[in-house]
């Protein structure tokens, strides 16, 4: 009886664990795990079945390169971006040439998942970044998110789930 009572008493703290970690938030995300693109691709990435002559819309499920370009009330516009090599530098990321109408809107989900790579104060001066992958690693509030890419955009990986941005993650650029 006793190493019965032992067993489950471990049993819950393994549980207990898993839940304060990040399988907690893993298994809270509602929405499935979409393949990334290259995060330095030269391309921007198609989306055949989008009519850009229609009204600004939602782009379809996954993970787009892209920069988000305004915000209002809830609502983001954002467009993809491409890796653009330099000649004195290594390079930079450029949105779509004037008047090529590649833009999306979608609104960002209540419970986003903002990753940021330059932290979450107000002016950023600290780096958040993996190291293995370049991409932001600090979770910071939906509010900080509208209110830094509201004013200016930064590429990111924007993760859209039925017509809604679930998750940011920024592209460090030195």
């Amino acid at each position: 009886m006793n190493t019965s009572l032992r067993g489950l008493l471990a049993a819950g703290a393994a549980a207990a664990v898993m839940l304060g970690s990040g399988v907690a938030a893993e298994a809270a995300t509602a929405y499935p795990k979409y393949k990334a693109p290259k995060i330095f691709g030269t391309t921007f990435q198609p989306d055949p079945k989008h009519d850009f002559t229609k009204r600004i819309h939602s782009r379809r499920n996954g993970i787009l390169r892209g920069q988000i370009t305004y915000v209002r009330g809830g609502v983001a516009e954002y467009e993809p971006i491409r890796w653009k090599k330099g000649t004195h530098t290594e390079g930079r990321f450029v949105g779509p040439p004037e008047g090529d109408v590649m833009a999306y809107a979608s609104p960002i989900a209540k419970d986003v998942v903002y990753l940021s790579a330059y932290g979450c104060k107000s002016t950023p001066t600290e780096l958040t970044v993996s190291r293995k992958t370049g991409l932001g690693a600090k979770r910071c509030s939906r509010e900080t998110l509208i209110k830094r890419h509201g004013r200016h955009g930064q590429a990111s990986l924007i993760t859209v789930h039925q017509g809604k941005i679930v998750q940011v993650q920024e592209i460090y650029t030195p």
